[in-house]
């Protein structure tokens, strides 16, 4: 017992050696200081005589291709086609015969839902955006040289139309997103989705793990419709009008013929469902007394 006792009471300091700061060393963290303050000030030169230097040839083929920045710093040279006098984006637009289950959010399980029946009301803008990064000049059929990718679908249509319900859009984001490389090469940065009605990216349960990082376009931003969280972030998201009908803004007979933009002091659109909400009922009330500003 008492040599159990005595190896309890051993003091620990008698196995650790504690070294004291003496003069030496102060000194030599002194002069690690100044010696590790000068060398990052010269490689900081360095690095900016270089930076801020004229481009050679072999950096731009001419000098329209980059636009000029100066300063009392110094000048830094950036390219053209982003901060010029003209915008040149490659967009890539993923097929829907590409990636298996892709079609699923465009035309339903079935594949029975047709563009033309999501072409209609405030939604319509998922279908309108793809067709024309179709025919776009900045589309790309290469993904290595693309900015930006655009994936899409039309889960608002469809879930409406009965072509997939929540579960099964969920768990078809999921596949399609497992198939994108470029998609895990980013995180998800530089891919671009439509979720065109104020439920937002909601309408893709598990949007916080998989398009966090993604550009969301939505006509509703922080509204959260009664969730707890809001999937619009203002500092990559965007937020895009809902969609009017063709027939009510192209040229020729139309279905309403609007008051010229000269005659008019105030603009707004609404297209919805009143849904019992006061301030939506007073939107229609203020129509019905001002038929003429329609």
């Amino acid at each position: 017992m008492a040599s159990i006792h005595s190896s309890k009471t051993r003091p620990f300091a008698s196995h650790h050696t504690v070294t004291p700061c003496t003069r030496t060393h102060q000194i030599g963290a002194l002069a690690l200081v100044i010696i590790t303050f000068f060398l990052t000030r010269i490689f900081d030169q360095s690095f900016n005589s270089s930076s801020f230097s004229t481009p050679t040839s072999g950096q731009y083929r001419s000098k329209n291709d980059v636009v000029r920045f100066s300063d009392s710093g110094g000048s830094i040279f950036w390219p053209q086609r982003g901060y010029g006098t003209h915008l040149s984006l490659k967009i890539y637009v993923y097929d829907e015969n590409e990636i298996d289950g892709l079609k699923h959010l465009l035309y339903g399980r079935d594949g029975k839902i047709s563009p033309d029946s999501c072409v209609k009301g405030q939604w319509g803008t998922q279908v309108k955006i793809h067709k024309m990064l179709l025919q776009s000049r900045f589309r790309t059929r290469k993904k290595e040289e693309a900015d930006l990718f655009f994936v899409p679908a039309y889960p608002k249509c469809v879930r409406v139309m009965g072509g997939l319900n929540d579960k099964e859009i969920n768990q078809t984001y999921v596949k399609v997103l497992s198939q994108m490389p470029y998609f895990r090469l980013s995180g998800g940065r530089n891919h671009i989705f439509v979720f065109p009605s104020g439920a937002g990216a909601h309408l893709f349960k598990s949007w916080a793990t998989y398009l966090n990082r993604s550009i969301i376009l939505t006509p509703e931003g922080d509204h959260t419709d009664k969730r707890d969280t809001s999937a619009f972030n203002t500092w990559k998201d965007i937020i895009i009008p809902g969609n009017i009908d063709d027939g009510m803004t192209t040229h020729g007979s139309r279905i309403v013929e609007p008051l010229p933009l000269s005659k008019r002091k105030h603009l707004a659109n609404y297209l919805g469902r009143a849904q019992g909400k006061v301030g939506r009922l007073r939107l229609i009330e203020l129509s019905k007394q001002y038929p003429d500003k329609n």
